[in-house]
Order: structure tokens, then C-alpha cells, then sequence
């Protein structure tokens, strides 16, 4: 893909495992969430139920921590047949009250970059999606709040949210690029509209956020965010 550095306007950074680690997260409470169910399933069982609730959940929901702990507890009341006892319950929600404890862990070379991209001139913006107050309290914690001149938390990411963010900013797609970890919400969306998109893959992808042919897309991708700004540079 052709970067067209010289109409780049505003950058958006994903926050959820581009800036910070987030799925390492969901994923040891999945398994932590399989052991408390072990007496009623295998945890491939409750994995695979897990992950159906949570895909017919997320029209209801949404994204963030709060609907992944609604899709527990209905998970674990389908499988117990209704009978899930008291401790069990509470167990389940500690998995996801130590979720919401967890520190924020910035991805290595997070900060550098978004210092030399704003010292480069370039207004970069947060353009993630899941729980509102999650999505606000990681932000504080993170510490690099203060890059970002805009910060947009949505519902979804697809084409029609980000044609309002850019609406919103008030600038045309070619003048937007967005860096994210997901090639369905962060990079594809984004392309089609005709804006700029760079994936930085993480080294876990939650399925529903895989895509299996991206043949007919153009976009870059790169190693690490360290090399962004040698992509803008080049």
C-alpha cells in the first residue's frame, strides 16, 4: 500500500494490544473461567460455548469488560443447566473484577513513537472501541494520555463509525491514517473508505476479530510500532 505521507493530517491509534496489552488479559480469564466449570465440561467445551455467547451477546453488549462478564455468567448458567451454585458465581465475578484491577501494560516502544509523531507535527487521536468507563480508566492509567488531542470510544468499528469520527475531525479520509492491531476493525473499515491504514500485529487475536482472506485489500503492515514513524518518514 501506498502511504500518502504528505496528506496525512491526523493519525489514530487502536488502544487494546496497539498501545497496550488487553486479549493476554481476556484469555487467562477464559481459562481461569473453563476451571470453574471443569466439573460440568472440558474446557474446549466451555471455550467453544463461551465464545457463542459472546458472538450473539455482542449486538446487546458490545465490546469491554462488562459484556464479557455477562457472557460468563450466561455461559456458565447454559451449561450448569441453571443450577450454578453461589460460589461459583462469585468466582466468576472476581475473574473479571482482577480484569478491570490489572495494570496497564504499554507495548514496548509505545511511548517514543507518539512523542516523535507529535514532535513531527502530526495530531494523533484514540480511536478504540468496548466499555466506555474501562476504555476511560486504561487511558488514565496509561500514562499517554496526554498525546492525544481526541479521544473517541465507539460502539463498533465499522465503515460508519469511522465516517463520523472523520466527519467529526473534520478532515477527508486521504488525510487520516489509522495504526491498529486488528485487520477487520482497525484496517479494513478504513481502506474502503479510502483513508490510510497500518497493522501491527499482537501476538493474539480474539477469533471474532480474525479475518481469513484480506487478498483483496492493499495495506501495510509492519513488525513492531517502532517502525511507524520510519514508515511516515520514507
Amino acid at each position: 500500500m501506498m502511504i500518502l505521507k504528505n496528506e496525512i493530517k491526523i493519525i489514530g491509534f487502536d488502544a487494546d494490544d496497539t498501545l497496550w496489552v488487553n486479549e493476554t488479559y481476556y484469555q487467562d480469564a477464559e481459562k481461569q473461567f473453563c476451571n470453574v466449570l471443569k466439573e460440568y465440561v472440558s474446557p474446549e467445551t466451555a471455550s467453544r460455548e463461551l465464545f457463542k455467547t459472546e458472538t450473539r451477546n455482542l449486538p446487546y453488549y458490545g465490546y469491554g469488560i462488562k459484556a464479557f462478564t455477562l457472557s460468563l455468567l450466561e455461559t456458565a448458567m447454559t451449561i450448569s443447566k441453571q443450577e450454578l451454585p453461589q460460589d461459583k458465581i462469585h468466582e466468576i465475578l472476581a475473574i473479571a473484577k482482577t480484569m478491570i484491577d490489572k495494570p496497564v501494560e504499554l507495548l514496548e516502544g509505545v511511548e517514543d513513537v507518539l512523542q516523535q509523531l507529535k514532535t513531527a507535527g502530526y495530531r494523533l487521536i484514540v480511536a478504540t472501541k468496548g466499555d466506555l468507563l474501562d476504555q476511560e480508566r486504561k487511558l488514565e492509567k496509561s500514562g499517554i494520555e496526554k498525546y492525544f488531542h481526541h479521544i473517541e470510544i465507539m460502539s463498533d468499528k465499522q465503515e460508519r463509525n469511522y465516517e463520523k469520527l472523520l466527519n467529526h475531525l473534520d478532515i477527508a479520509p486521504v488525510e487520516f491514517l489509522m495504526i491498529g492491531n486488528s485487520v477487520k476493525s482497525d484496517i479494513l473499515p478504513v481502506i474502503t473508505l479510502g483513508g490510510n491504514a497500518i497493522h501491527v500485529p499482537f501476538h493474539t487475536t480474539w477469533a471474532h476479530e480474525q479475518v481469513e482472506d484480506t487478498r483483496a485489500y492493499n495495506f501495510k503492515t509492519v513488525e513492531t510500532i517502532r517502525q511507524i514513524p520510519d514508515v511516515l518518514n520514507g
